[in-house]
């Protein structure tokens, strides 16, 4: 399993807007992404800080191929929301420590 972890700072103003365009337009592409397991994210207790949102894939060339392919309009419905750009980094999941999460996301 594989993850990518996005980091930004939304317009606090915004937030509520942010989450609903997010769940009826970037969930929806995400869904259709070959590989594409979950979606996790994480809002700061703390004002003003980065938002982490942790996207699980099967395999590092799913992500991949959505990046090349889909993030740029992704990108773009985000960014009237944010006060920071997207930042991200690659990740892979070390998978016999979460066992039970594992089993949970691919059935």
């Amino acid at each position: 399993m594989f993850a990518r972890i996005l980091e930004f700072v939304p317009k606090l103003e915004k937030k509520e807007e942010f989450i609903r365009v997010v769940k009826d337009e970037v969930l929806p592409i995400l869904k259709k992404q070959h590989g594409f397991l979950e979606i996790l994210p994480f809002f700061p207790e703390t004002k003003n800080e980065k938002v982490l949102t942790i996207s699980l894939w099967i395999e590092k060339k799913d992500v991949e191929r959505y990046e090349r392919e889909w993030f740029p309009k992704v990108e773009e419905i985000m960014k009237p929301y944010l006060t920071t750009p997207i930042t991200f980094k690659y990740y892979m999941v070390e998978t016999t420590l979460c066992e039970h999460f594992e089993k949970a996301l691919v059935a």
